[in-house]
């Protein structure tokens, strides 16, 4: 080690400085993303104010010079950032590149890193291979808190920068490759000059912390492979525990590696680890043990963790209802569920199915959770369940639960939203509507248009079901709603539409769903989404062919696939104010949304004196 400290003072000061500005630029971004949020948050207040006083007929429009140049730059900037590339192919659509707004950010970031490994360093002399090999040692160890922070989900970075951990996630990714590039240059300049003076075999033997960095480099290299899409789905369970391994090892070797100069990365490392680690433990104990449990007869209340009812529907859903949880969460948040029966060292993550605590029933304090079964967990979930029901038990276990975890934005400061979603993509779109639809504050929104495309109807009949309750519940709150229903390999509706037998074909409305050219990946989501209340909707009576005419303005239902673009330009063009675009689904149905905003935002030049209003665009895609 002390060899290793003496090389290094020659470089030290100059790479010293280096790893400090990086760390200033990341300062610099997250004040930037913190002033960011402060100017949104003033937009939003100002809004909601404007719209309780009933001033004017568009509240969500910029109302003075400086909100018209902040909605100007902010147009510019989702125009550039929402575009994305998509990859068809059964097995090539994991090679689907970032969206756009992602690319640059990289570009940007790896700018930084290439000027920080050759800045000064690329000079023709005695010291050449070992000035590179030092300054690339420096540029890799730099980044490994950055990493970890990515990784964290009670991320600093998040909390700043108002976003949660999963949209951090293809960062840490991307930041873990980068590294892997820049140990590569370390140790082949390091090796490089070794074979030349042919001094390989005595440099190992003298130098043992050679072989803990040659260590690390390959658990960064085996956590790299591993966490591609097609390795990672074959057993998600296995990857998730040798990633946590994998994570800890590297910490050890790298701090056996680098000199004391350099440990202090190592040490800020270990920080974000144990801080995440400590909330997330302190959260888990809050959410999941209670000192004076309601223990009433429908309220399934215990002292150490939750009552969980479990149902399967149909042969791929199962029903997790959560009894007597106390906290409170938001339309689009996720929790971590952990079952010790089903998986004892296992915690998956699933979005709530509700918006809000369901009234007039015994489990009005409960929270619902819809699995959709895959392989592991969630397929030893649905069997258990589905044996129970068959021998007339109900399956009951014990749940804990972490979360909520997210943070998704409010959905009440627009004056449209477009709800998109691919079969059980639902579960995270209708909690959204519940939430509009039920809010006791100022509400912004004029009009919702929801899209919903399956398969099968029934994938979809529960959602259906609360579909025609919500449409009730927007004309009493003086919404418009419109609700388009897609069902692409059945000619025949869901179940839910026993409530509502007028239903529209394709074509009979110019408001309908009508397009045929949307790809078969749409449909397909591997989020983890329900919807509420979900059990009420399992007894339906069989489903009835579609009507050839309506009397239902508000809903509208076709038999082909939807066309996205004339979907969503509808309420775009219609309304006066800002639109807000959702959408969940699969990897196709995400970027031909993110193509249709951008390209619509373009086409109306937003906010760039046509009078053309906003187009805000939330993306959820989960995948294993």
């Amino acid at each position: 080690m002390d060899g290793m400290t003496m090389g290094t003072s020659m470089f030290q000061t100059t790479n010293m400085a280096l790893a400090n500005d990086f760390w200033y630029i990341i300062a610099g971004v997250m004040g930037t993303l913190a002033a960011c949020r402060v100017v949104n948050y003033y937009k939003s207040r100002r809004r909601l104010r404007i719209c309780a006083a009933k001033s004017v007929e568009f509240p969500t429009k910029p109302s003075n010079g400086f909100l018209e140049a902040w909605a100007t730059l902010t147009a510019v900037i989702r125009e550039a950032s929402y575009p994305q590339l998509y990859v068809p192919g059964r097995w090539l659509s994991w090679m689907t590149p970032p969206p756009l707004g992602r690319i640059i950010a990289l570009l940007i970031y790896w700018a930084i890193i290439i000027y920080m490994m050759t800045a000064g360093a690329i000079i023709d002399d005695a010291f050449f291979w070992e000035r590179i090999g030092y300054r690339n040692a420096w540029v890799t160890v730099m980044q490994v808190p950055l990493m970890y922070l990515l990784a964290s989900k009670c991320s600093i970075i998040g909390i700043i920068a108002g976003t949660s951990h999963e949209r951090l996630n293809w960062l840490h990714r991307w930041v873990a490759r980068t590294m892997f590039v820049t140990a590569t240059v370390h140790g082949f300049h390091f090796y490089t000059e070794w074979v030349l003076a042919d001094f390989v075999a005595l440099q190992f033997k003298m130098m043992p912390m050679v072989k803990y960095g040659l260590g690390a480099w390959a658990v960064l290299l085996w956590s790299m492979i591993s966490s591609f899409g097609p390795i990672r789905r074959m057993s998600y369970e296995f990857f998730v525990i040798q990633h946590i391994v994998s994570a800890v090892l590297f910490l050890w070797l790298i701090y056996v590696h680098v000199p004391p100069s350099a440990q202090y990365n190592v040490w800020f490392a270990i920080a974000a680890l144990c801080f995440d680690r400590v909330c997330r433990v302190v959260l888990l104990v809050w959410q999941n043990v209670k000192f004076a449990p309601n223990k009433g007869g429908c309220k399934g209340g215990q002292r150490i963790g939750h009552q969980a009812q479990v149902r399967a529907v149909g042969d791929s859903i199962t029903v997790v209802t959560i009894k007597d949880v106390h906290f409170k969460w938001r339309a689009g948040q996720h929790l971590y569920l952990w079952m010790p029966r089903i998986g004892l060292a296992e915690a998956h993550p699933y979005t709530i199915a509700c918006a809000h605590q369901l009234p007039e029933t015994c489990i009005c304090n409960s929270i619902q959770l819809v699995v959709r079964k895959h392989k592991g967990f969630s397929r030893r979930l649905h069997n258990s369940a589905a044996e129970a029901q068959a021998a007339g038990k109900k399956e009951r276990l014990t749940a804990f639960v972490s979360g909520p975890y997210g943070v998704p934005p409010r959905w009440d400061i627009y004056d449209t939203i477009v709800l998109i979603s691919a079969s059980t993509g639902a579960s995270f779109t209708l909690p959204i509507l519940e939430s509009v639809l039920h809010t006791t504050k100022t509400n912004c929104t004029k009009r919702i248009d929801f899209l919903l495309t399956a398969r099968q109807g029934e994938e979809i009949d529960f959602y259906v079901t609360r579909l025609h309750e919500f449409i009730e519940r927007a004309k009493q709150v003086g919404i418009d709603l419109l609700v388009h229903i897609a069902v692409t390999r059945s000619g025949s509706a869901p179940a839910g539409n026993r409530r509502a037998p007028n239903i529209q074909e394709a074509g009979s409305s110019s408001a309908s769903s009508t397009g045929s050219h949307l790809d078969k990946e749409m449909e397909e989501t591997t989020a983890e989404k329900p919807a509420v209340d979900i059990e009420k909707a399992t007894n339906l009576s069989p489903r009835k062919r579609m009507s050839t005419s309506s009397d239902d303005s508000h809903v509208h239902q076709a038999s082909v696939r939807a066309d996205v673009e004339a979907f969503i330009r509808g309420p775009v063009e219609a309304t006066g104010g800002e639109t807000s675009v959702v959408v969940c689904g699969g990897p196709s149905l995400v970027a031909r949304v993110r193509n249709c905003v951008a390209s619509l935002s373009d086409e109306r030049a937003v906010h760039k004196g046509t009078g053309a209003q906003g187009i805000q665009l939330h993306v959820e895609e989960y995948s294993f």
